[in-house]
C-alpha cells in the first residue's frame, strides 16, 4: 500500500498513544529500535505454524502436523532474521521469590490504560467505546462471568520507578521470559550446552501452545476466508485505517468472525481491554469495507485453552470511529506540539524504552529536525511492525 497523503493509523499506534504518548513517539517519530524477547518470538513462530497449518488438506490439520511444522517454521524465521537465535545465547533474569516462575496474581496485574487528554478512548475496565468488557470462559462452555478480585478494585495507584530514577521490569515480564527460554530444562545441563537447552526447550514450549489450540478449536472444520490480510478503509474522508487481521472466517450465510491468536505470557485479563479495542478496529474497517458488522470477534488463549467472543453492533462501531477520529486528532495536535508526555503505569514494567524516559530519570533523544511536519502525519506502520512483535503486550 502507498503511503497515504494524510493522517493514517493503526491498532498497535493508536493503543500505543493510548497508553503512553511519548511511547508512541518512540515508536513511530523517533522509530527506535526494539529487541525482541523470546515470548514475543514464540507468538510469531506460533502465529507463522497456524497460518502455514491451514495450507494443508483439513484432513491433515492434526496437533502432530501441527508440531511438525514448529522446526521448519522457527527455521525460517532464524534465515530471516538470524539476530534471533542470539536470543538464547545468554541466561535471561528470573523473578527473586518463591513463586519467581508463577504468573502475577490479579492484584500484580496492570490496569487497562485510560484514554488521551482528548476524551478518546475507554474508560478503565471497560471494553472499546467505553461498552462493558465481556467475561472469558473456556470455549464451548457456558459458565458465569468471571469477576474481578477485590485487589483489583482497590484504585492502587501503580508502582512508580525505583528511588533515584532507576528501571523498572514487570515481574509478569521476566517470568514470561523465563518460560519462554525454558529456565526449568536448564537443571542439570552442562554450561556449554545451554544455549541448544534453552532453544529446544522453547521449541518444546511452543508445541504446547499449540496442543492450547486444539483444545479450543478444530481446524479441520474451518476453512478461513483469509489469513494475515491486510485490510484498510477511510473514515470521515480523513483518516486512513489499516491493519493486519490474524484471521477472517466467512459463514455460507456470509458473517464475518475475526479471529485473533493470543500466546504470550501477559496477564490476561489487564490486556484484555487492548486486545479488543484491535478486534473493534478491524470490526469497523470491515464493516466501512463489505458492509456486514462482524458477527463474531474472537480472541483465542492459546495457554490457557480459552476463547473470548464478542459481538458489536453497528451503533457500537459508529461510535468506536468517532473515537478513533478524535484519538487521531489528538495525536496530529502532539505532533504539530512536538509533546508527547509520559504516562506512568504499570505496563512501564514491560516497556523496553525506560532508559529514555524521564519517568525513570532519562532524557528523550532530540526530536528528529529533519523530518517534515507533513512526513510524520501518515502512519507509516501497519499493525505488523516487522514480524517481531506479534504478541507485545506493549505493541
Amino acid at each position: 500500500m502507498a503511503t497515504p497523503s494524510g493522517p493514517s493509523l493503526s491498532p498497535s499506534r493508536a493503543a500505543d498513544f493510548k497508553t503512553c504518548p511519548l511511547l508512541f513517539r518512540f515508536r513511530t517519530v523517533d522509530k527506535l529500535p526494539e529487541t525482541p524477547s523470546a515470548d514475543q518470538v514464540r507468538g510469531t513462530l506460533i502465529h507463522a505454524v497456524l497460518e502455514r497449518l491451514f495450507d494443508l488438506p483439513a484432513a491433515d490439520r492434526t496437533p502432530e502436523a501441527a508440531a511438525a511444522l514448529v522446526a521448519p517454521e522457527w527455521d525460517k524465521l532464524v534465515a530471516q532474521e538470524p539476530e534471533l537465535a542470539s536470543l538464547f545465547a545468554a541466561e535471561p533474569p528470573v523473578p527473586a521469590g518463591p513463586s519467581a516462575a508463577a504468573a502475577p496474581s490479579a492484584a500484580d496485574e496492570p490496569p487497562v490504560p485510560a484514554g488521551p487528554s482528548a476524551g478518546a478512548g475507554p474508560s478503565a475496565g471497560a471494553g472499546p467505546s467505553g461498552a462493558p468488557a465481556p467475561s472469558s470462559s473456556p470455549a464451548g462452555a457456558g459458565g458465569p462471568s468471571v469477576p474481578d478480585s477485590p485487589a483489583a478494585r482497590t484504585g492502587d495507584a501503580p508502582p512508580g520507578p525505583a528511588a533515584g530514577g532507576g528501571l523498572m521490569r514487570d515481574p509478569a515480564a521476566v517470568a514470561a521470559e523465563a518460560d519462554a527460554t525454558g529456565q526449568a530444562a536448564l537443571v542439570d545441563v552442562p554450561s556449554g550446552a545451554a544455549e541448544a537447552a534453552r532453544i529446544a526447550a522453547f521449541l518444546s514450549g511452543a508445541r504446547d501452545l499449540l496442543a492450547g489450540y486444539f483444545a479450543v478449536e478444530d481446524p479441520r472444520r474451518l476453512e478461513p476466508a483469509e489469513r494475515e490480510s491486510l485490510i484498510s478503509t477511510m473514515i470521515g474522508d480523513e483518516l486512513l485505517l489499516r491493519g493486519y487481521i490474524d484471521r477472517l472466517d466467512v459463514s455460507p450465510a456470509g458473517d464475518l468472525r475475526v479471529v485473533d491468536y493470543k500466546t504470550g505470557g501477559a496477564p490476561r485479563q489487564a490486556f484484555e481491554g487492548r486486545a479488543l479495542f484491535q478486534l473493534k478496529f478491524y470490526a469497523l474497517v470491515l464493516w466501512r469495507t463489505r458492509g456486514v458488522v462482524p458477527r463474531a470477534l474472537r480472541l483465542l488463549y492459546l495457554k490457557d485453552a480459552e476463547a473470548l467472543d464478542y459481538s458489536p453492533e453497528a451503533g457500537e462501531l459508529e461510535r468506536f470511529e468517532r473515537t478513533l477520529l478524535a484519538l487521531s486528532q489528538a495525536i496530529e495536535r502532539a505532533k504539530r506540539d512536538r509533546d508527547f508526555r509520559p504516562k506512568p503505569s504499570r505496563l512501564c514494567g514491560w516497556c523496553s524504552h525506560q532508559s529514555l524516559c524521564p519517568e525513570f530519570g532519562g532524557t528523550p533523544p532530540p526530536y528528529p529536525e529533519t523530518i517534515p511536519i507533513s512526513d510524520l502525519t501518515p502512519d507509516a506502520e501497519p499493525d505488523r511492525v516487522g514480524t517481531l512483535l506479534r504478541d507485545d503486550p506493549l505493541g
